[in-house]
């Protein structure tokens, strides 16, 4: 399943229609915004920048929107940019243009009057904007009223706010007829009162992290994934024994054949089976397309969530690349198994119990280290928007933009194949 050039056919057909060139890659992360029913209302686009590179990033970030690689890595859908309201262009027919992106502005937005006479314009002309005031109290003085009364959203600091104060502010901004956004969401009991109160959209870590039971309880079909994947890293299994694994599961063959044959990847010639596709890929990457098809199926689990498993997991397999022979099918294993907490609704060390995975996977997974643990640790710091020059050399960085840009187009088109979407 890897993306470099040097393994299979499909997998160089994915690199040409991904990220690399010759060009730097501007780093970025999307982070998602979920309605009540836990579908994407919006992305929020983060930028990673150093003191001093402003002008750079403006250019990078308009070059992005005119070439259209803002609305490839958002999928067209509706995306807030957070980035200083300084940096907005003079001339902003560029965001005028894009009608489903907005800006994200900041409370101090309001203390520069230029800024403000700029921001009205734009909002006149059809621009939206999500006000992040955090816990500052809405409307305090006259200048930041200006600004409750120019954008469509708000966002609240969920994590800074008592539940009290937190209900009372959303219920205050609704009333007004604003949109109100949940931000710092980053607990299951913060996100069960949030479904309480009038509001637009949630966001927050809580995706990403189990929730807390007190005895694991899978359901029949959480079961059977388990089962199926437990078979398949038990032992070594060879193309006829991954054939016969999942020959039962009709659907899950279909999707996955559907997968591999896919345009996307361009193989040179159609794969019939699961045995022909172990045989042209082999045994270790079949596997993993196994295991992501397999979550792929679990519509009961959000979306976002299982794009967020597949990005780690090309990320992974991507950064492992000249680590020894094998090692990128496990790096790609850990990256993908580390939500299954999160996606099973079961702790780690119950689930690996019944998976039996190699040392060098479970020790990453459990965080006792071993050859992948600090790459995975790498990966969530990205995704934290937590990863600074500071902590690593630039040139990182770097690579981690374009491995993370190409892992959100792979995700996109893996998921949507597997769930019979076009991407």
């Amino acid at each position: 399943m890897s993306s470099s050039p040097t393994t299979t056919a499909p997998a160089a057909a994915a690199t040409s229609r991904g990220y690399d060139g010759a060009s730097p890659q501007l780093p970025v992360l999307r982070v998602p915004l979920l309605n009540r029913e836990r579908d994407l209302y919006a992305y929020e686009i983060l930028f990673h920048r150093e003191n001093g590179d402003e002008q750079e990033l403006l250019r990078s970030i308009l070059a992005m929107i005119t070439d259209g690689a803002l609305t490839r890595l958002v999928r067209g859908n509706r995306a807030f940019l957070n980035l200083p309201a300084e940096l907005l262009p003079e001339d902003a027919d560029v965001l005028l243009h894009q009608p489903r992106i907005g800006v994200v502005l900041q409370p101090h937005a309001a203390n520069d009057d230029a800024l403000m006479a700029r921001l009205q314009l734009m909002a006149q002309r059809g621009c939206q904007f999500m006000l992040d005031i955090g816990d500052m109290e809405p409307g305090r003085d006259p200048s930041s009223e200006a600004l409750l009364q120019m954008v469509q959203l708000v966002r609240l600091d969920a994590a800074l706010l008592s539940p009290e104060l937190f209900a009372q502010r959303v219920k205050s901004l609704h009333a007004r007829g604003l949109h109100v956004v949940a931000g710092h969401v980053n607990d299951h009991a913060t996100y069960e009162r949030c479904l309480e109160l009038p509001l637009e959209a949630i966001q927050g870590r809580y995706l990403l992290v189990p929730q807390p039971m007190a005895v694991p309880v899978l359901t029949a079909n959480r079961l059977s994934m388990l089962r199926l994947m437990g078979a398949l890293h038990e032992s070594n299994p060879g193309p006829v024994e991954l054939g016969n694994i999942i020959r039962d599961d009709a659907v899950l063959s279909y999707k996955l054949l559907s997968c591999v044959n896919s345009a996307y990847f361009a193989l040179p010639r159609q794969l019939k089976s699961v045995q022909q596709a172990a045989i042209f890929f082999g045994v270790a990457r079949m596997r993993n397309w196994i295991d992501t098809m397999a979550m792929c199926s679990m519509d009961d689990r959000p979306p976002e969530l299982l794009r967020a498993a597949l990005i780690r997991a090309h990320m992974c397999e991507e950064l492992a690349q000249g680590m020894p022979h094998g090692s990128t099918e496990m790096a790609f294993t850990v990256g993908l198994f580390s939500l299954l907490d999160t996606l099973m609704c079961a702790p780690m060390e119950f689930l690996l119990t019944h998976l039996r995975l190699v040392p060098e996977i479970s020790d990453a997974l459990t965080g006792r280290g071993g050859p992948f643990a600090t790459i995975l640790q790498q990966i969530l710091a990205w995704e934290a928007n937590e990863l600074t020059s500071a902590q690593v050399p630039p040139q990182r960085i770097q690579r981690l933009a374009t491995v993370y840009l190409n892992a959100t187009q792979w995700a996109d088109q893996v998921y949507a194949s597997a769930n019979e979407k076009s991407a």
